[in-house]
């Protein structure tokens, strides 16, 4: 049964972060999606795309990595976010052909205390040919793929300046509370679904938040290195790559911080609103509504009130303060 990882941050406003442009996050979410049965949002034409470009035993290469019972990739496979500059997915690769086989075997004994499962047992026997196999799927799946990389760079450079106002402003919780739809902020704690829950603590470490374009439900993350913890997360926008749109240009700081329709929420409830005015407003389903003001609420931005038999939601100090400081 699937649970959640919890990555206590201690004190947000004094929180380390940074946005790294790392592709290398967003190919392990496309491949874990079109090929690992684990679902990130990807739109069905482009999955569907990767598959057929993908080699035959694709899936049989990749199914200790997806294993039912015990998913995650081991860490000498995993991009390295910890360089000065990232590096480009032919290098990422080029890392990953090169590795050690005892390296991986290392990696393997170590997350598993040295009982590692049967799945994983035609990599142990052969961890060279499998290596070689991975890295010919991951080649693919980028090549079939690169095209909407290449038109990212301006949604990677605004999603920088949306998460560095959030942290100038004082909104980051904010920020980190709408980051994910699957993820859940509480208190100072962000909470990830895992097949395998663990607890961690940031203890002093930075955060890394890595905008990945693959899907709306993207969610790849690693909690445990020594001096960051880093989190791959749904570019906001990418749907304009994957519909081959230009991005459009950086809207005001509101919507940066909370995105467009949480900023015509907040800005609607300046004076109460009921939920089906809140819809009306931004012409979508009753549901979507709800959602989006349920992740403000849970911010503290916007309260729910109750005149006579009508529900009404209205702005919090706090909301007030928010639009204050972005107007």
């Amino acid at each position: 049964m699937r649970g959640f990882s919890e990555l206590d941050l201690g004190p947000v406003e004094s929180l380390g972060v940074s946005v790294v442009s790392q592709p290398g996050a967003t190919l392990l979410s496309l491949t874990a999606d079109a090929l690992g049965g684990r679902p990130q949002g990807i739109p069905a034409d482009w999955r569907a795309h990767i598959r057929a470009n993908a080699p035959s035993d694709s899936i049989d290469v990749l199914s200790p990595l997806f294993a039912p019972d015990h998913s995650g990739v081991p860490y000498c496979l995993t991009p390295d976010t910890t360089a000065r500059s990232v590096p480009d997915i032919a290098t990422y690769l080029e890392q990953v052909a090169d590795l050690s086989p005892d390296v991986l075997l290392d990696d393997l004994t170590s997350d598993f205390d040295g009982a590692v499962p049967p799945q994983w047992r035609p990599v142990v026997d052969h961890p060279r040919h499998w290596i070689a196999s991975y890295v010919r799927v991951l080649e693919a799946v980028w090549t079939a793929f690169a095209p909407i990389w290449q038109r990212a760079d301006p949604l990677l450079k605004r999603e920088t300046e949306r998460v560095g106002t959030a942290v100038v402003g004082g909104t980051l919780d904010v920020l980190l509370a709408g980051i994910n739809s699957r993820y859940r902020f509480e208190g100072t704690s962000l909470y990830v679904p895992d097949v395998d829950p663990e607890k961690f603590s940031l203890n002093g470490r930075r955060l890394l938040l890595i905008p990945v374009i693959s899907g709306s439900s993207a969610s790849i993350f690693s909690f445990e290195q020594p001096d960051v913890a880093w989190i791959g997360y749904p570019m906001p926008g990418m749907g304009l790559l994957w519909e081959s749109r230009k991005p459009p240009a950086a809207g005001d700081p509101l919507t940066l911080i909370v995105g467009e329709m949480r900023a015509l929420i907040l800005r609607r409830v300046g004076r109460p609103a009921t939920m089906g005015e809140i819809a009306s407003v931004l012409n979508c389903s009753a549901s979507t509504a709800t959602y989006h003001c349920g992740q403000l609420e849970m911010a503290g931005l916007i309260v729910r009130e109750r005149h006579g038999r009508h529900v009404r939601l209205r702005r919090t100090d706090r909301g007030d303060s928010l639009i204050d400081i972005l107007t």
